[in-house]
């Protein structure tokens, strides 16, 4: 099988051999967790040491991280009107979010749609502090009990998003924060405490972990989630039912390590790949636009398109030369659709449905990055000569 080049780590990334090699021992462990006898303890103290890792990446107590089956389903935990805090137990009412969050946020959750209000972002890809800021004093005049969500960084165009500010600003509404950071974890250092984040949500297979496990961390033990989505047990300390995912936790953990450790590093790494490709996409494509380039966006990620191309078009293309890019949001049942990111931007709908995302990690080669310029300079030349109609 000839060479591939992989480059849509932001969709999930190729596994890390620390994770593997967790995953692989923990295996070998029979007991359940929930069991007291020492194969129960030793299980039980595999997802402890995993949950301490967890916990490090964004500077949290262990005690206050949940592990669920991916941040789908944190994301959804997250999202609930029962969130209390001490002794204060009156619902959320409200439910605001950046209109460029991912699908899993949108969705809102346990919030009814009624609830549910969107927030305008800038045309560079950062939401508009102002317009939330406008509507949190408004809801705090109204009496309302209002629940934010925002993203840490975008997952289509790598924005990364002010949430330090963002927060200062919901706290003093009274409101409370939720951060989905499952992109950003591992690619940019963060602390939940600095960011003023009252819940952080994670998945392992975005960092180098394994599919299927994910984490909602809280940052004050204070807060509680009153209605848990899976009931029936005692696991996750009552916020979430069931056995525990072993094998997966502990390459959770694994992975959220060697990121951590390896952070540094590593963005500078990758920083400078992506920097490579768009310079290489705009000598071949000088008409290419890359989106949220005026904005801090995370070391790994570039978004652009060229006037003329479709996306499906060039994803075919390019991936019959050997390369694996996507068009956007890995979350849509491998469906190329309009990005409701790039429109939130108020990007014109022809150049959006050209939107290609290149997403590089920790493995990512220099040979990789030019398999994928190589294809991008033959598409375009093909597109210019128009022998195959790729024209839109």
């Amino acid at each position: 099988m000839a060479h591939r080049a992989y480059l849509d780590w932001n969709a999930t990334a190729p596994q890390r051999p620390e994770a593997r090699a967790a995953m692989l021992a923990a295996c070998d462990l029979v007991g359940n967790p929930s069991s007291i006898h020492r194969e129960g303890r030793a299980a039980r103290q595999a997802i402890e040491v995993a949950r301490r890792s967890v916990a490090e990446l964004v500077g949290a107590d262990p005690r206050n991280v949940v592990f669920t089956s991916g941040g789908t389903e944190a994301n959804a935990l997250a999202l609930t009107p029962a969130i209390e805090v001490g002794a204060d137990r009156a619902p959320r009412d409200r439910l605001l979010m950046s209109a460029i969050e991912h699908p899993s946020v949108r969705s809102g959750g346990q919030f009814a749609p009624d609830r549910i209000e969107d927030l305008p972002v800038r045309d560079d890809g950062r939401v508009e502090l102002d317009a939330l800021e406008r509507r949190l004093a408004t809801l705090a005049g109204q009496g309302a009990r209002p629940l934010v969500s925002l993203m840490l960084a975008n997952n289509e165009t790598g924005v990364i998003q002010p949430v330090a500010a963002a927060a200062e600003l919901v706290h003093r509404a009274g409101g409370i924060l939720h951060v989905d950071a499952i992109q950003g974890a591992g690619k940019i250092p963060f602390n939940i405490n600095d960011l003023g984040a009252d819940l952080v949500t994670l998945s392992a297979h975005k960092l180098g972990g394994p599919k299927g496990v994910g984490a909602l961390v809280k940052r004050d033990e204070a807060l509680h989630l009153a209605q848990p989505l899976i009931r029936g047990g005692g696991q996750e300390r009552g916020a979430r039912a069931g056995t525990e995912n072993l094998p997966g936790i502990a390459g959770f953990g694994a992975a959220a390590e060697a990121a951590r450790s390896a952070a540094t590093e590593e963005a500078a790494r990758v920083a400078a790949l992506r920097d490579r490709i768009e310079a290489g996409v705009l000598a071949v494509s000088p008409s290419a636009v890359i989106f949220g380039r005026e904005a801090q966006r995370l070391p790994n990620t570039t978004l652009f398109a060229m006037p003329g191309i479709k996306a499906e078009t060039a994803l075919i293309a390019l991936d019959l030369d050997g390369v694996a890019v996507s068009s956007g949001s890995a979350c849509s049942s491998g469906k190329v659709a309009a990005s409701h990111v790039l429109k939130a931007m108020g990007i014109a709908p022809e150049l959006a449905r050209g939107a290609i995302r290149v997403s590089v990690g920790f493995s990512t080669s220099d040979e990789e990055v030019d398999c994928f310029l190589n294809a991008w300079k033959k598409l375009v030349q093909t597109l210019l000569k128009g022998t195959h109609g790729i024209a839109a």
